[in-house]
Formats: C-alpha cells, sequence, structure tokens
C-alpha cells in the first residue's frame, strides 16, 4: 500500500502500485462520467451559454457534489444554481482528467497545480462514495466493530484509504 504523498520540490510526489491506480481511475473515471453536462434550459441562448435548469439534482451523489448555495431561500438557489453550476461541473470534470492523466504505476510526481486537481478529485470521490455508503461520522467506530466478511468492509476501507490519501497531500502542500 501507498505510503501517501510527500513534498517534492515545488510540487508532490506518491509511489502507487497498479492496484491503488487500477482502483483510483475507476473511481475518478465514474464521477467523471457523473459529472458530464447537466440539463440545460429550453431557450437557445441560455443553452448556448450554459445556463442550466437550476433544479436541484434528484441522485443524491449529485445533490451532495452541488449543494444548493441557500438553504433557506429555494428561489435564490436555484438562480444560483442556473449560473454557476455548468462551471462547476466542467470544474470537476478538468479536475478528474488531469488525475486519470498523471495517476500512473510508480512514482508519481505532481506540480502545485496538479496536486490541487488531485485534492479536489480526491474529495469528490470521497464525498460521492460517502453517499452511496452512508457514511456518517461514527464510521471509524463501525469500522472498528465490523468484520472484513462484511459485504461493506471493502468499499469503507476504500474510503478509509481515499482519506488517508487526501490527508497526506494536504500535508504535504503545507
Amino acid at each position: 500500500m501507498s505510503t501517501g504523498f510527500t513534498a517534492a520540490g515545488e510540487g508532490v510526489s506518491i509511489t502507487l502500485d497498479v492496484g491503488e491506480v487500477s482502483v483510483l481511475t475507476s473511481l475518478v473515471a465514474q464521477i467523471l462520467s457523473l459529472v458530464e453536462p447537466g440539463v440545460t434550459g429550453e431557450d437557445p441562448l441560455e443553452r448556448a451559454l450554459g445556463i442550466g435548469s437550476g433544479e436541484v439534482p434528484s441522485d443524491p451523489v449529485l445533490a451532495r457534489l452541488f449543494p444548493s448555495a441557500y438553504a433557506e431561500d429555494d428561489e435564490a438557489a436555484g438562480e444560483f444554481r442556473r449560473y454557476t453550476e455548468a462551471t462547476l461541473r466542467e470544474g470537476k470534470r478538468a479536475d478528474a482528467r488531469t488525475l486519470l492523466e498523471t495517476a500512473e504505476p510508480g512514482v508519481v510526481e505532481l506540480t502545485a497545480e496538479q496536486a490541487q486537481a488531485w485534492l479536489r478529485a480526491l474529495n469528490d470521490v470521497r464525498l460521492a462514495l460517502g453517499v452511496r455508503l452512508g457514511v456518517t461520522e461514527q464510521i471509524h467506530d463501525e469500522m472498528a466493530e465490523m468484520s472484513e466478511e462484511d459485504p461493506r468492509y471493502p468499499a469503507l476501507a476504500i474510503y478509509e484509504w481515499l482519506t488517508y490519501l487526501q490527508d497526506t497531500l494536504v500535508r504535504a502542500l503545507w
């Protein structure tokens, strides 16, 4: 298993094995397909400008990746979403593509900019996986009590590994 990220000059580095790269790229590819361009308005000008529908996504993962800006004001949240979600989706796609283009078995050296993209992509994967698995703040206690035979154990172990990667990346950057 990887020993995590370390500072390397102006950037960071990590050593990954084939299995780790496979898991990372598979999960990030899923996020990439999930954040494809959203629903745009019916007006041709709005479509051309990337102005969305303003509706909260029905998929709980997308709702977590693109939370409402105004929890107490649905109208303001919808307007904000209409004008920002397309840009946010493109940013998430760009981060995912950066990780997919740079992840490889062996030593991976990232510039500070690439490392920031990895950080955001890892966060997106953790959020998505956390929603799908119903992760709560008690996850560490649950895993300590959980048998490795539990069907959720492998996915939760991956979630923990992603948390570790994200933590070491933050520490290496700062």
